[in-house]
């Protein structure tokens, strides 16, 4: 950060930089500390894990007992996050440190992150046990950790500088296809307060662009593994934020991921024996959605399905995917939702569920919008408005068939031109969504309204941009 203005309205005064050292701010007391309080400066979506990990194996060579790992966190696709601190400016091997530390972690489990996540807690105040600390790792990954990505951790320098020698391995480093950021600390003195800013400078947009994808291309298997790892990882969050299934929803276990044939042959001649072995029902809640029928415990997709898992083969289960073990599978759509709609969902895993609704926490307030704008006389489907809101038909449906505040909710139909079948009001009214319609001067012969009088969803965004519709 080159400059920091203190602004009053149309007035703009420099603050003044000053250094940690300057203040005797600390490395491990202070810097360390605000980057627990604050770890969106590791990354988008970052967990803290621990801080000052020195429980290596006896036997770990690179890695003396009295050294510790200042920063150890976990994104949201489940790479781990290696950190290395200074307080001034980075000493010309601070990135071998980081790299010594990474190999390290890359060799770490589920049950030794657990075991650091629940004694990082402790030491601060929280009392948890290893099932909870468990839970928590896993419920910010959306239920699975990807061992393979677990090998490949991302490194974060963080220092008030970086001398050449650092600058120019990282780079090289970086097109080996080794992921490292480099961000920079500065303290300012603003108006009797000290304020701390973190700046990314490197990898830069630029630099990514022109330098660097080149060589990423070579090797593109974990690159892969990540973005899939976005799409999916948060699956149960999704699908809760979006109120895609409502609670009670029935789901059918298809064990796929993490089993062989023959497991799937001995998990199919166990359900045989209790039909109920197979199903569960979905709770809208993120760390433990699933009830199952056997014993009505909630539970995660990823424990209950590690729970079949070991209760057929008497096994431990490892890197199991539970988000691909349970598809939607009940025949009756929920208030408000077109039965099509419902039915062409059916079959779908948790993860397919959840790539059909947007990864952002919905209000309806654009839904809300678009309604408003519909005139009167024309019609648009369930599926329109979805895809002009960036969601899907069924979630659109059942918030309709509650929401008081949705306008003219007569105005969308089903795919076919039809008022759905599953159509209900919010409050009770005496009049039916085809009197209003036909009020409205909109034809409906043999019940399915006017083709050319339908707004897609080009059209509902363009009158959302007050150009109208013709």
């Amino acid at each position: 950060m080159d400059h920091l203005l203190v602004v009053n309205g149309t007035s703009a005064t420099p603050a003044t930089e000053t250094s940690l050292h300057e203040h005797h701010l600390m490395e491990r007391r202070h810097l360390q500390e605000w980057v627990i309080a604050n770890p969106k400066v590791l990354g988008e979506d970052v967990l803290v894990i621990t801080s000052e990990f020195g429980s290596w194996a006896a036997d770990t060579d690179g890695a003396p007992a009295h050294d510790r790992l200042d920063v150890l966190a976990l994104d949201g696709t489940g790479r781990l996050v290696v950190v290395e601190l200074k307080r001034g400016l980075a000493t010309r091997d601070v990135h071998l440190q980081a790299i010594t530390y990474a190999a390290l972690v890359s060799r770490f489990t589920l049950d030794t992150l657990t075991s650091a996540h629940r004694d990082f807690l402790r030491k601060r105040g929280t009392e948890v046990d290893l099932d909870e600390a468990r839970s928590r790792l896993l419920d910010h990954v959306g239920d699975e950790l990807d061992p393979e990505l677990l090998r490949r951790p991302r490194l974060v320098l963080i220092a008030t500088g970086f001398p050449k020698q650092v600058t120019h391995t990282v780079v090289w480093l970086s097109e080996m296809n080794v992921d490292i950021d480099l961000v920079e600390v500065s303290v300012w003195q603003v108006e009797g307060q000290l304020v701390a800013g973190f700046s990314r400078i490197y990898p830069i947009p630029e630099v990514d662009a022109f330098t660097l994808a080149p060589a990423r291309e070579e090797t593109t298997t974990v690159q892969a593994r990540v973005e899939r790892r976005t799409r999916s990882r948060n699956a149960v969050h999704l699908l809760v934020e979006a109120g895609l299934l409502p609670d009670g929803t029935r789901m059918r276990m298809v064990p796929g991921h993490g089993t062989t044939a023959g497991i799937r042959d001995d998990i199919a001649a166990w359900v045989a024996v209790d039909d109920r072995r197979q199903w569960a029902r979905w709770h809208n809640a993120r760390t433990k959605p699933l009830r199952w029928d056997v014993d009505g415990e909630l539970d995660s997709a990823t424990g209950l399905a590690e729970r079949v898992f070991t209760a057929v083969t008497g096994e431990s289960a490892q890197g199991i995917q539970g988000t691909a073990w349970w598809i939607l599978d009940d025949d009756s759509p929920p208030p408000g939702v077109d039965p099509d709609d419902w039915t062409a969902l059916q079959g779908r895993t948790l993860v397919g569920l959840a790539e059909e609704v947007r990864p952002a926490l919905r209000d309806w307030s654009d839904l809300h919008e678009v309604l408003d704008a519909i005139p009167a006389g024309r019609w648009t489907s369930y599926g329109d408005v979805a895809a002009a809101i960036g969601s899907h038909a069924v979630p659109v449906g059942s918030h309709i068939a509650q929401c008081g505040s949705c306008t003219s909710p007569w105005r969308v139909l089903n795919a076919k031109g039809r008022v759905s079948s599953g159509f209900r009001w919010s409050a009770p009214r005496n009049d039916t969504p085809q009197e209003l319609l036909a009020a409205e001067g909109l034809a409906m012969p043999g019940g399915v309204a006017d083709q050319s009088r339908q707004l897609g969803s080009d059209d509902l965004l363009t009158l959302l941009d007050g150009d109208g519709a013709t």
